[in-house]
């Protein structure tokens, strides 16, 4: 399939763009950054230089994604949603200068496969966020997400777990180990860390 690219965005030649991937208007697209198959980028996206993005990918519009991030297969990204990668941000050094790339420490993030970032959620950098955890909108996620984790809030706490359909989890069986959680909507069974559920608030 051909890569689609609104006349307005501005990508690269130095990126790498998948077959079947759309790129809408007025999107940035940095030098090494390499984006999978199907994707859909989304109005006003930023993507900084050497990110990540695997396939099947959506980024709604004005998200920003900064280099250092790694976005895996299957990610939905909502509107407004940012990225971040300097833990100790400034523009300049204790003498005045102005802070240059020798200046700071990149902190890389992860997102993995099929997790949902709700809109306008920022993401600070250092965290692993768990294939097919859901980040509810307006979030700050200041800490890791486990597998499936559902997390919300300013910071983001953990609130429960949810299925790859969406619908969030119960509890079923239960060891010292892990519990069986129950999908009550599709009926699909996954194993959590009893311990992930014991920290659910």
């Amino acid at each position: 399939m051909a890569i689609r690219i609104h006349p307005t965005a501005e990508v690269s030649e130095d990126a790498i763009i998948g077959d079947g991937t759309s790129i809408w208007h007025h999107a940035q697209i940095r030098e090494g950054a390499r984006i999978g198959m199907h994707c859909i980028i989304g109005k006003g996206v930023y993507i900084d230089a050497s990110v990540i993005i695997g396939n099947n990918v959506k980024i709604q519009n004005y998200v920003s994604v900064y280099h250092g991030v790694t976005i895996e297969d299957g990610v939905f990204i909502g509107p407004h949603v940012c990225f971040t990668n300097d833990l100790f941000p400034r523009a300049v050094n204790p003498d005045g200068t102005l802070r240059t790339e020798n200046d700071w420490t990149l902190t890389k993030t992860l997102v993995r496969h099929g997790a949902s970032l709700g809109a306008n959620s920022t993401i600070r950098c250092g965290v692993v966020i768990g294939e097919w955890a859901m980040v509810g909108a307006g979030s700050v996620v200041t800490r890791d997400v486990p597998p499936y984790g559902l997390v919300y809030g300013n910071a983001a706490r953990l609130h429960g777990f949810v299925c790859p359909c969406g619908a969030k989890l119960e509890q079923g069986q239960r060891t010292t180990e892990h519990v069986i959680a129950q999908c009550p909507q599709c009926g699909r069974q996954i194993l959590i860390p009893t311990s992930d559920w014991e920290a659910v608030r």
